[in-house]
């Protein structure tokens, strides 16, 4: 297992912007408590690799600002080199992760699953689609031939669902809140929506009846995991009412189900906008401890997937 931090890297926002950018540092914090051996810090994407899923004149328009002002207003953050960096690294630490899940069977990234990113353009917090970049180059690289997204954050991931509209080997999936952001949805490949108030088990029984026949449509090779905390019932922007055990035991699900079918996992945080915000760290906190458990702890109780 490797798991790639970005919190190094700071995205600089002024006093009162309601992003949580504070939660990448909370969480490295508590991952390396008990998983500091896995810990790594994550690449910057390259050029070449962000133009696998992004125009190049949108690439350097976040590199240089030169973006128009609407552009940075869709995204919601204002534009600094500081930005560019974070952005490029979160990027890169999906990638690593898809990389390393090819070669252990398990990668994380502790930032990531920003869906709401298109080929020319950012939005909602989002300004490189990192599991559409990560997800092109392990297809142009030639080491997989089957890729399935598996998007658990409580918004649909409108931009992933429009980058692979035509790429048939990438399976897109996406649960999320029917009346959440955003507002104008773009088809995935399956797409379900929840009505706002929906508890674990009506979550639980939904996913568990998809998951099988999911696998039977994509059968991956590679699957991306972006496992938001949003859908917890005190998240700000969340509206569904999922509890902290109900979001442990989505992730145990998804989680078996990729071991089951034999499938390389690549794990993104996604969103998490939780008042106080050390509840979303808690839940990412144990996302990145279950896949601990389930993909490196052999039956003695000692790490089986260190190197």
């Amino acid at each position: 297992m490797r798991i790639y931090r970005t919190d190094r890297f700071v995205l600089p926002l002024p006093d009162g912007h309601r992003f949580p950018a504070c939660k990448y540092r909370m969480l490295a914090e508590a991952v390396e408590v008990f998983a500091g051996e896995y810990l790594e810090e994550a690449p910057a994407a390259t050029f070449h690799e962000l133009t696998r899923a992004h125009t190049p004149d949108y690439v350097r328009g976040v590199f240089d600002g030169s973006l128009a002002p609407a552009r940075w207003r869709e995204i919601g953050f204002p534009w600094s080199t500081e930005l560019a960096e974070r952005s490029a690294r979160s990027a890169g630490a999906t990638v690593a992760a898809a990389r390393a899940a090819l070669a252990g069977g398990v990668g994380i990234s502790l930032a990531g699953g920003t869906h709401h990113a298109f080929a020319d353009r950012g939005s909602g917090f989002c300004v490189f689609n990192d599991v559409a970049v990560a997800a092109s180059l392990m297809l142009e690289e030639g080491r997989v031939r089957r890729v399935l997204v598996i998007d658990l954050d409580v918004h649909q991931g409108n931009g992933t669902a429009a980058l692979f509209q035509n790429e048939p080997r990438v399976f897109t999936f996406s649960m999320h809140g029917e009346k959440n952001f955003p507002f104008r949805k773009v088809d995935g490949d399956w797409d379900i929506d929840l009505p706002d108030g929906t508890g674990d088990d009506a979550y639980l029984a939904t996913l568990s009846a998809a998951l099988p026949a999911l696998f039977e449509l994509a059968r991956p090779d590679l699957v991306f995991y972006l496992a938001g905390a949003d859908p917890y019932s005190g998240d700000r922007l969340g509206r569904l009412a999922l509890s902290g055990a109900g979001l442990t035991e989505r992730d145990r699900r998804v989680f078996e189900a990729c071991r089951a079918y034999g499938a390389a996992l690549a794990v993104t945080m996604a969103g998490g906008y939780a008042e106080p915000i050390e509840e979303t760290v808690a839940i990412q906190t144990n996302t990145v401890r279950l896949a601990l458990d389930v993909y490196c702890r052999a039956p003695s109780g000692t790490a089986a997937c260190a190197d």
